[in-house]
C-alpha cells in the first residue's frame, strides 16, 4: 500500500500529495492520541470516595410553582471497572456506609462508556427507551455515557466529547431526557421528567458531576413545558477513612449475577431496539426491588447464582412485555 501511495504521488506531483499524506497520518496520530487520553480520564473516575450530594432548585418557569429548598447529603461510596475493551468502559457504583457497628452496602448506579458509538440508548418518555441513531459527524471523536439503574435497568445516555483546555478535563453531553429520580418522583410533582446536560470533570482529589436540569411536564402531549431549572453538584473526594472491603465482598460474591442480568437487558433492548418498563414513586422501576433481593440472596448463600439468574431473566421478561 505504500508502495501504491507513492508511485500515485510521482504521477500527480509529489509535493502535494505528499503534503496530503502528512495531514492524513498527523490527523490519525492526534486522535489515537485523544483517545488514550479520553480513557485515561474515564478510567480516572474508578476509586475510593467520600461523596457529597448538592440539588439546588434555582429558577422557576411556572408562575404557580415556588422552588424547593436545596438537598445536602452525603456518603461512601467506591467506583470499580466493571470491564475495559478499550473503546468500551464500564463503572460501577457501590455505596459503603456503616449504621451501628455494621456495614450497609448497596450497589449503586452504573456508567458504561463507548468511543464513536452508532447509537445511545435514551428516555423518550412514559416509561419507555429507545436506541437513538448518532450521525456520522456527531460521533467523531465523541464518547456516549449511558447511565444505569441499581437494578441495571436503563435510566439514560448521551453523547459528548472530552476536552482539555483551561487546565481541566471535563466531559460533556448534549441536553438529555431522563425520567424521574426517587427523591422527586415520590413527592408526586407537576413536572414528570428532566431534560439535562452533564458534565464530568475530573480534580486534583478525584472528579464532579455536574448535572443542569429543567424539570418539566410532559404529560399533555405536545411539547413539554418548563417548570423548574435545578443544579445537581456530586463531588466525588478519594478518601481512606473507611473500608471498602464490604462493598468489594459484595461485588466478588454477586458479580457474575449482575453480567448475566446485564445482558438480559441487552437482549430485552435488542428485539426492537426499544424497552417499556413501569416505574414506580418510591422503587423506580418494578424490577429493582426483586432484582436487588436475588443478588443479596446470593451473598447470603441463600440462593445459587445460577438459580439467581434463571429468576432474573424471567423478572426482566416479564416486566418488559406490553
Amino acid at each position: 500500500m505504500r508502495a501504491i501511495l507513492i508511485a500515485a504521488a510521482l504521477l500527480a506531483g509529489a509535493a502535494p500529495a505528499a503534503a496530503a499524506l502528512a495531514q492524513t497520518a498527523s490527523s490519525v496520530t492526534a486522535l489515537a492520541s485523544r483517545f488514550e487520553q479520553d480513557r485515561q480520564s474515564i478510567l480516572a473516575q474508578a476509586g475510593q470516595y467520600r461523596v457529597h450530594f448538592d440539588m439546588r432548585e434555582n429558577v422557576s418557569f411556572h408562575a404557580d410553582y415556588d422552588p424547593m429548598e436545596g438537598k445536602l447529603s452525603g456518603g461512601s461510596e467506591i467506583v470499580r471497572v466493571v470491564y475495559d475493551k478499550g473503546d468500551r468502559i464500564s463503572l460501577q457504583h457501590i455505596l459503603v456506609m456503616e449504621h451501628e457497628g455494621q456495614a450497609i452496602v448497596i450497589k449503586h448506579w452504573r456508567q458504561d462508556w463507548v468511543y464513536q458509538p452508532e447509537t445511545v440508548l435514551t428516555y423518550v418518555g412514559a416509561n419507555e427507551w429507545a436506541l437513538t441513531p448518532v450521525s456520522a459527524d456527531q460521533r467523531v471523536g465523541a464518547w456516549s455515557q449511558t447511565v444505569w439503574q441499581t437494578d441495571d435497568s436503563p435510566r439514560y445516555g448521551g453523547v459528548g466529547r472530552w476536552t482539555y483546555a483551561n487546565g481541566m478535563k471535563v466531559w460533556s453531553s448534549e441536553p438529555t431526557w431522563r425520567p424521574l429520580a426517587r427523591r422527586d418522583a415520590v413527592l408526586n410533582p407537576v413536572y414528570d421528567r428532566y431534560l439535562g446536560t452533564n458534565r464530568h470533570a475530573l480534580t486534583p482529589n478525584g472528579w464532579v458531576h455536574i448535572q443542569d436540569n429543567m424539570k418539566m411536564d410532559g404529560r399533555a402531549g405536545g411539547e413539554p413545558v418548563a417548570i423548574v431549572q435545578e443544579d445537581v453538584i456530586n463531588t466525588y473526594d478519594r478518601s481512606t477513612s473507611y473500608s471498602p472491603k464490604a462493598g468489594d465482598d459484595y461485588w466478588a460474591a454477586t458479580q457474575d449475577y449482575w453480567a448475566a442480568v446485564r445482558d438480559a437487558w441487552d437482549a430485552a433492548i435488542a428485539v426492537t431496539g426499544r424497552v417499556y418498563v413501569e416505574e414506580e414513586a418510591q422503587t423506580g422501576v418494578v424490577t429493582g426491588p426483586p432484582l436487588m433481593d436475588l443478588a443479596q440472596k446470593i451473598q447470603d448463600g441463600e440462593i445459587t447464582t445460577e438459580a439467581a439468574i434463571a429468576q432474573a431473566r424471567t423478572i426482566i421478561e416479564t416486566a418488559t412485555k406490553r
